[in-house]
Order: C-alpha cells, then sequence, then structure tokens
C-alpha cells in the first residue's frame, strides 16, 4: 500500500512539473515575438478583425438586418469558436513547432516529461489568448452592434462551468489531433486549422444543421462542441434560442449531460488513441523526423 501511495504521488509530480513548465514555455513563445504593447495591440485588434468580417457578411445577406434574434446567436457562436482553434489546434500545433522549427522533440523525450500533460500545459497559453479575444468580441458586441446581454440574469456559476468542460473537451480533442500529427511528417502544417474548419461547419457555430444535407447533420450531433456552443449561447442570450432550431427541444441540463458523456468518450478516447499513435511513431522512427525528403 505504501509503495502503490508513493508511486501515485510521483506519478502525479511528474504529471504536474511536465504540465506546468509547458505551460510557462508556451507563454514564453506565443508572447515573445514582440515587446508587451504590440502583443496587446495584436490581441485586440485580431479578434475584431474576424469579426468585422463576420458582420460584414452578415449585413450584406440581411440587408444589415441586426434586429433579427438569430443575429445574437451567430456573432456568439463566432466568438466562443475561437477556443477551438487556439485550445485544440495550438496543442497539436505544439508537435510541429517542438519537431520541425526548435527540433527539440527527442530531448522531450529523453528528459522526465510526461508528454501529454506537456501537450496540455503547451495549449494554456493559447487558452488565455483566445479568453482575450472572446471577451474583446463579445464586449465590442454589446457596445458597438446592440448584443443584448443582461449580465445580472446571466447564471454565471453554470456558464463558467460549461465553459471550463468544454475548454477540457477541445484540449483532449487537441490531443488526439497531437498523436496523428506524430504520424505524419509531411506536409501535415495546414491539418490542424482543416480540422477546425471542417467541424466550424458541422457544429452549428454560425449556422443551424438543417442547412447541410441530411446525410451531413449527423456529424453536427455527434460532435460536442455543437452541445457546448448551444449551451454557452443560451445562458447568455437564451430568450432567442429558438431563432436556432436544432437543439430547441432539449433543455439546459439535457444539454450539459450530453456535454459531459461526450467529453467522457472523447478523454478515454483521446488517450487510446495519443498512445497508439506515440506507439506507432516510435517504432517506425518518426518522433524526430522532421519535413524533408
Amino acid at each position: 500500500m505504501i509503495a502503490m501511495q508513493t508511486h501515485i504521488r510521483s506519478s502525479f509530480s511528474i504529471f504536474w512539473r511536465s504540465f506546468r513548465l509547458a505551460t510557462w514555455l508556451g507563454w514564453q513563445i506565443e508572447s515573445n515575438w514582440a515587446d508587451p504593447f504590440l502583443f496587446a495591440i495584436y490581441s485586440l485588434i485580431k479578434p475584431l478583425s474576424s469579426a468585422a468580417i463576420l458582420v460584414i457578411m452578415y449585413s450584406i445577406i440581411t440587408q444589415a438586418n441586426f434586429d433579427s434574434p438569430i443575429f445574437p446567436y451567430i456573432y456568439l457562436g463566432n466568438a466562443f469558436y475561437m477556443y477551438v482553434g487556439h485550445v485544440m489546434t495550438g496543442i497539436s500545433w505544439a508537435v510541429i513547432d517542438d519537431r520541425e522549427h526548435y527540433k527539440t522533440m527527442k530531448y522531450i523525450y529523453t528528459a522526465p516529461v510526461h508528454f501529454p500533460s506537456y501537450l496540455l500545459g503547451r495549449g494554456v497559453a493559447r487558452f488565455i489568448i483566445a479568453s482575450i479575444s472572446v471577451i474583446v468580441t463579445i464586449v465590442f458586441g454589446m457596445l458597438f452592434l446592440k448584443i443584448s446581454i443582461n449580465l445580472t440574469q446571466v447564471n454565471w456559476g453554470f456558464f463558467l462551468l460549461t465553459l471550463l468542460i468544454g475548454v477540457v473537451m477541445l484540449a483532449l480533442m487537441g490531443l488526439t489531433l497531437a498523436g496523428v500529427m506524430l504520424l505524419l511528417v509531411h506536409h501535415m502544417f495546414g491539418v490542424g486549422e482543416a480540422v477546425a474548419g471542417a467541424l466550424y461547419l458541422f457544429s452549428g457555430a454560425i449556422f443551424p444543421l438543417e442547412v447541410l444535407p441530411v446525410y451531413l447533420r449527423p456529424i453536427g450531433f455527434l460532435m460536442p462542441i455543437t452541445y457546448w456552443l448551444e449551451l454557452l449561447r443560451r445562458l447568455l442570450v437564451g430568450r432567442v434560442a429558438s431563432s436556432f432550431p436544432t437543439l430547441q427541444s432539449f433543455s439546459n441540463v439535457e444539454l450539459f449531460l450530453i456535454l459531459i458523456i461526450l467529453t467522457l468518450f472523447f478523454a478515454v478516447f483521446s488517450v487510446i488513441v495519443f498512445r497508439a499513435c506515440e506507439n506507432r511513431a516510435k517504432e517506425l522512427g518518426l518522433i524526430d523526423t522532421v519535413t524533408n525528403y
């Protein structure tokens, strides 16, 4: 029993050290390419530029019908989807960054580091940057686009819990994608963005799944991101939930339970896939192989 407890404490210590140091390293990498003032400007301008593109497109298509209840849903869906691109893609990009750019992958594997914890830690910096972008985008929408969010009526405990579970879910999906990245040697730089773009189409971020062909809709219903975005938007602007008919028959509690179940599934799935891909990459000698011929 004592030996088992010692082993558990030792393992947890390695996991936590790997995660903590990777978090520090990730922030240094993400933020040290410019001075703090320039980095702050970039963090503000980038999300606003993305939101402006969506607003202009919506304005042209609907003849500037910003009073429609569907506009807040589209705008908030696009805002929260930034987490997908940053967290999921950021974790998988760490494989490319360390193997291709810094060429340190083999040193990480020979160090006393728990590699999955290291990858998750590398995604924390992207999560912080994404959070800044999401907050800036939502505040801009409230101030200048008449996105009506009554902050006093929001169930903030439920909202933050849903947000946290969703971020964990995205991190697990990113870990799965990172495992696949270990097996890809040539021309894999755009894989993360491609997956995020595909999920953007199937998650109901900016349009209901009903607009998709019938045979493609099940993909959206199997994605936990669909339920996560729906629940976050309801918790902020629940009065216009009927504008998106896809999940209107589900209550908030039902959506939350579905999100929990799918997150647990991806937790198991990510561990199995990552270990299988990692072992296969070791067998093929791809751990420190860079893109060249």
